[in-house]
């Protein structure tokens, strides 16, 4: 081993070197990553035009070989978006190294928006009194009915001129720089990348559906390229999910759930995990705009959450799902997290069993409802009702409300179940819907002495729908990276929902300026700020 130098700028000099040195050896590892990434989305991309072809040539048109390709298009989206996420990941590293880069009742009709144009289509008069037959007619007045119609989308080309001057005095010439593209050496717009981002995202329609559709409009764009396209936007708004997510864990309350998430693996697909964390303070009057973070993972093992929540203390709203046991022991750290258990959940164990609409539709083979279920979701709606009207009070008053109303309820709740309990065989259906409950009594009572708790984990299960309805379309994810940027752009979308702003017209219009921002400034680029900003041009306006 070289020995330390002992003077300072020697000392300054080594350290300088190592840095360089170093940076230039992550620069040829970003360098070596993109050559593997980009030769694994070839290699995919060889494989689904060999299956096409054979599927041409021999007519094969069983449900297996569709899905195969199906398969094969989502591996290719996938890897053709890890792709480019790594280009854009090895140009940085390049330049920090200063190196080369590589008929029914309907509700009542809302009138049409003001800010629509209107065309207007004046129907012929009659020349004559279709009575009479006199010509002396005089207008009395007119009836409107207005109709909904949609222009088709229109594509255009916009040319950006950018004209070169020459100096007389100085023969220098003199050019405005070009305009920044997401993608570099790309031809999209930032309305076109939100559309596309949106649609598959937030609509959850997969990239080889819109690029058909887009064929169809006259416009070629490749599955490839649309994938080029995602995987360029995940790493530019990277920036803004990590804010997100600083934002989400420095609450004092989040709601958390997971649901199935299909993930491709060799010949199959493991059932992956979708994991939400909800910041949502609306419910106790607080300040502090609402947030969502996704997280995604192969498997439902505890050590995700676990990692998940690393930085994380306060209150934990959530089923009783036991990778959370972890982080409630009393010598974690930072800090234990408080558990309060989700109402909803433990009414539907009871409400299963008391469904009478339910047991109606099945007919003979029905079970008989069982009254002490009908009771006990009878007494849990008692204390829903209340809950309804406390919402969005502030934290003392909920508490205050709570403590007068709703701890006699869950008094006489407790004793009548455990009475009830004591007669039943333990593998009685009522009797486990029981046991869930009383055995977990402390965090299913904790909203009676906080006022921040929420009687339900409804945010959080609100948040998943989108992902529960979308499996349907999309099917799966085509690698885990693919459902890691997945998560990262529902995280984006999702806060945009939660604060009332238009997902769409949020990232076309942070695509179009995150490149001009500076680090310091990105927090004005998030949702609630955006809207904020947007809302002050209008009433300036």
């Amino acid at each position: 081993m070289d020995p330390l130098p002992n003077d300072l700028a020697a000392a300054h000099a080594m350290i300088l070197a190592e840095r360089a040195a170093r940076l230039e050896a992550e620069a040829t590892a970003a360098r070596a990553q993109v050559a593997s990434s980009s030769t694994d989305a070839l290699i995919a991309r060889l494989k689904l035009e060999i299956e096409k072809l054979r599927r041409e040539l021999y007519g094969t048109r069983s449900e297996r070989k569709a899905r195969l390709l199906d398969q094969l298009e989502m591996q290719l989206e996938d890897l053709e978006a890890d792709a480019s996420e790594d280009e854009l990941a090895a140009e940085a590293a390049a330049q920090s190294a200063h190196v080369a880069a590589f008929q029914r009742k309907r509700p009542a009709r809302r009138p049409f928006p003001d800010h629509l144009p209107r065309e207007r289509v004046v129907v012929a008069a009659p020349e004559s009194c279709p009575c009479g037959g006199s010509f002396r007619l005089v207008k009395l007045g007119e009836d409107v009915t207005e109709t909904l119609e949609v222009i088709p989308r229109q594509w255009k080309v916009i040319q950006t001129v950018r004209e070169r001057f020459s100096c007389r005095a100085c023969e220098a010439v003199t050019q405005p720089p070009a305009p920044f593209h997401v993608i570099p050496r790309g031809h999209a717009g930032p309305n076109l990348l939100a559309t596309v981002l949106f649609e598959k995202f937030g609509q959850h329609q997969p990239l080889n559906r819109q690029s058909e559709r887009y064929a169809r409009e006259g416009i070629d764009l490749p599955l490839s390229t649309l994938a080029d396209h995602v995987g360029a936007c995940a790493a530019v708004l990277r920036p803004l999910h990590a804010l997100i997510e600083r934002h989400v864990m420095t609450a004092a309350r989040l709601h958390g759930d997971d649901t199935p998430v299909p993930i491709l693996a060799k010949g199959k697909t493991d059932t992956g995990r979708a994991w939400v964390y909800v910041r949502d303070d609306r419910p106790f009057g607080g300040a502090d705009p609402p947030a969502v973070l996704f997280r995604a993972s192969r498997d439902r093992s505890g050590d995700h959450p676990e990692e998940h929540l690393t930085r994380f203390t306060g209150i934990l709203q959530a089923d009783a799902y036991a990778g959370y046991n972890r982080l409630l022991a009393p010598d974690r750290q930072p800090g234990p997290i408080v558990e309060a258990l989700c109402w909803s959940h433990a009414r539907r164990k009871f409400f299963e069993l008391a469904d009478i609409a339910a047991s109606r539709r099945r007919g003979r083979n029905a079970a008989p409802i069982s009254p002490i279920a009908f009771e006990a979701v009878t007494r849990i709606d008692a204390l829903f009702d209340i809950e309804r009207e406390i919402n969005g009070l502030g934290v003392d008053q909920r508490r205050g409300v709570r403590q007068d109303r709703s701890v006699p309820l869950v008094a006489e709740l407790e004793a009548w179940m455990r009475e009830h309990r004591a007669q039943l065989s333990r593998h009685a259906p009522v009797a486990q819907a029981i046991d869930y409950m009383l055995r977990r009594w402390e965090s299913f009572t904790r909203f009676l002495d906080d006022g921040r708790v929420c009687l339900t984990n409804n945010a959080a299960e609100r948040a998943l729908r989108g992902i529960a309805l979308g499996r349907k379309a999309w099917l799966f994810a085509g690698s885990d990276r693919g459902a890691a940027r997945a998560a990262v752009m529902y995280s984006l979308i999702g806060t945009a929902r939660l604060n009332d702003v238009d997902p769409q017209d949020w990232l076309a219009d942070v695509l179009a300026r995150i490149a001009d921002t500076p680090q310091s400034r990105l927090p004005e680029l998030l949702p609630w700020n955006w809207r904020a900003a947007r809302e002050r041009g209008k009433l300036a306006a």
